[in-house]
């Protein structure tokens, strides 16, 4: 059976698993950025705390993703439903982009901006909301594009714990030894990254300041 083939036999199954592989992808992104961002503002805000945070989102990087899906199985409620500990995992997985972008987006706004707007008397909070995060804006966003892109291609992993999404039919055709399935899996989930890719990179590009 060729590709096009399975693909129309299989359009339903392929569809249901790509929406399972989008809500583990949209939930743990979502999670990461609420965590992520504003981590990255607080040790932009207090130094001393940057290297712990940073070293800390740096080793989950390391971590095999399969081991970390292996050490969080025993973990209460969450251990319990694999849609859980998968989120749990794609979400720690996606941090350290973010953390790491939101502090260089910040550190990186023109201190002669920053001190202007001091001068104007905006308080901290004001200067952070109304100049430093929309200054940073396009910094931060590419660290949520790194984070879906990586999240895509964690997702598929996540299907070996029994959590569902496009991986499934990865490893499906694996065990078959089977091309075709294997690639009704695949060419999917590069899909699903690569229109993430171009659209958070698009949206970057104009939330970017303007220069000149």
């Amino acid at each position: 059976m060729n590709l096009w083939n399975f693909f129309v036999q299989n359009r339903l199954d392929i569809a249901d698993l790509t929406l399972e592989h989008l809500w583990m992808v949209g939930v743990s992104t979502l999670i990461a950025v609420a965590i992520g961002i504003p981590l990255g503002i607080l040790i932009a805000r207090k130094p001393v705390l940057r290297t712990p945070v940073i070293a800390g989102a740096n080793i989950i990087q390391t971590i095999p993703s399969l081991a970390l899906f292996g050490f969080l199985l025993p973990a209460p409620w969450i251990g319990e439903r694999a849609g859980r500990l998968a989120i749990l995992a794609l979400t720690l997985y996606a941090l350290l982009p973010l953390i790491r972008n939101t502090y260089a987006g910040i550190e990186g706004v023109d201190r002669a901006v920053v001190e202007a707007a001091r001068g104007m008397g905006l308080t901290d909070w004001q200067l952070l909301v109304k100049v430093q995060l929309p200054l940073a804006s396009s910094v931060i966003l590419a660290g949520i594009r790194v984070a879906v892109v990586i999240s895509v291609g964690l997702a598929t992993i996540a299907a070996a714990i029994g959590a569902g999404g496009l991986g499934e039919l990865i490893f499906r055709g694996l065990a078959m030894v089977n091309d075709t399935v294997i690639l009704a899996g695949a060419i999917p989930a590069a899909l699903m990254a690569l229109t993430a890719d171009v659209l958070l990179g698009w949206l970057g590009k104009r939330l970017a300041p303007q220069r000149g």
